[in-house]
């Protein structure tokens, strides 16, 4: 879902296999103006997933595939980062810079207002046509379609999703056998864990506050006193919200405590994620709640013996299907598009995904080797099963992410107290709300 990318290694990586490389604002437009079909020679690309990511990994197999398959097409990749295409996609996509092709966040906040700003295609006879709608399961399906209003769960296909996210507790199990530190399965354990790091001196979980993970501990706080009709009120408007209900006060009261307790550091406030999740993977801190976008990189890269566990004592957490691949409307070649998106969603490619440390949406499960990709997967499915997933905190309306980071940092920092905090997040979300 949400990572940093490095530029330099991606860059080198694509080189190596032969696929055109752009460099970031690039113009692409020398394929066949008419909307695609045999005379276009150029797919622009983009997307944010690092080379040693599942995706990475995957969807430079699909480049490869995809250029065996159409003879004369080039692939033209533009490097992006997640934070560059959330703050300026709706400008850049209502410009004639726009990909043909490129990965974005789903929810209402983000794909679901460039649907409704007409921005995107719709891609549902491509859907049908293709069968993507028979690959990828109901529930993933939601973050896909949106209606008129640009809210997710609608009648048409803005987007398709190759895989699948969720969130999960990352841990060092060195640093837990030598302070003997148990795997919690309770809240009152979790607290004791962080309790005993604490006290000697080692901060228990790695944030960032300046990006998305500090929002999304205070989302998962509020979670494990909640029940999926809270979650669909918060997310589709099916209900009252209200910020100052028992689960948002808990889990504002309870975070700041956290920082004062020393189980999140207060100098994590400016940290980004990136620099949140290498600290993680270099041994800083023991404990990672984030999600499985960073499952392949601490496969490869953690020197350390590691593990996950769910988030103790809830039964929802923060994931969906993972994020889409879109067709600007002024893409130039659509059809070219079209094929890419099958092309990842073909079986190879499923299952490289999977062996890789993703959790895909169409893999054979009979592909999968590494016992830990397979727990992985068999941890998505089992949330799945019992509608655990609760989508994430920034999704319902626009600008929510931005207001999201400003107000855990106020948490972190000790500027504003919870009850201002979640004041302050009603009234943005009140604003927010589709008219």
């Amino acid at each position: 879902m949400f990572t940093t990318r490095k530029g330099a290694a991606l860059l080198a990586t694509l080189a190596a296999v032969g696929i055109t490389v752009a460099a970031c604002g690039g113009n692409g437009g020398d394929g066949d103006k008419s909307g695609g079909g045999t005379q276009a020679k150029v797919l622009k690309l983009w997307h944010y997933e690092g080379p040693d990511s599942a995706m990475g990994v995957a969807w430079n197999q699909a480049i490869k595939e995809f250029q065996a398959s159409h003879p004369g097409v080039t692939v033209k990749f533009e490097e992006k980062g997640f934070e560059q295409i959330q703050k300026t996609a709706p400008m850049v996509l209502n410009s004639k810079d726009a990909p043909d092709i490129m990965e974005y966040n789903k929810g209402n906040a983000t794909a679901g207002l460039l649907s409704k700003q007409g921005l995107l295609t719709d891609l549902t006879s491509q859907v049908t046509k293709r069968g993507w709608d028979k690959q990828i399961p109901a529930n993933v399906q939601t973050i896909a379609k949106y209606d008129a209003k640009g809210v997710m769960g609608g009648d048409k296909w803005y987007g398709i999703p190759n895989y699948a996210e969720y969130l999960q507790v990352f841990y060092n199990k060195d640093v837990f056998d030598k302070n003997k530190v148990k795997v919690p399965t309770t809240l009152d354990e979790f607290t004791a864990a962080m309790d005993t790091f604490a006290k000697k001196g080692v901060t228990p979980l790695a944030n960032a506050g300046a990006e998305y993970m500090a929002q999304q501990y205070l989302y998962q706080l509020a979670l494990s006193k909640a029940d999926p009709t809270w979650v669909s009120n918060y997310e589709r408007y099916t209900g009252k919200v209200n910020f100052h209900d028992p689960a948002w006060t808990y889990a504002a009261t309870t975070f700041a405590d956290w920082v004062k307790k020393g189980y999140i550091a207060k100098n994590s406030v400016s940290t980004k994620s990136e620099d949140a999740g290498v600290a993680f993977m270099g041994g800083k801190y023991p404990m990672m709640f984030s999600g499985s976008w960073w499952f392949g990189r601490v496969q490869k890269t953690a020197k350390f013996n590691w593990g996950t566990f769910a988030w103790p004592g809830s039964q929802l957490t923060l994931g969906s299907g993972g994020n889409i691949w879109v067709v600007p409307q002024g893409s130039k070649n659509k059809d070219l598009a079209y094929d890419f998106i099958a092309t990842t969603m073909k079986q190879g490619v499923q299952n490289t995904l999977a062996n890789n440390g993703g959790v895909p949406v169409a893999a054979n499960p009979a592909s999968v080797s590494d016992p830990k990709s397979k727990e992985l997967i068999q941890n998505y499915n089992s949330l799945i099963q019992r509608n655990g997933l609760a989508y994430y905190p920034d999704w319902p309306v626009p600008g929510f992410y931005d207001t999201l980071v400003s107000q855990t940092q106020k948490l972190i920092n000790g500027s504003a107290s919870p009850d201002k905090v979640l004041s302050d997040l009603q009234k943005a979300y009140d604003a927010g709300l589709p008219k």
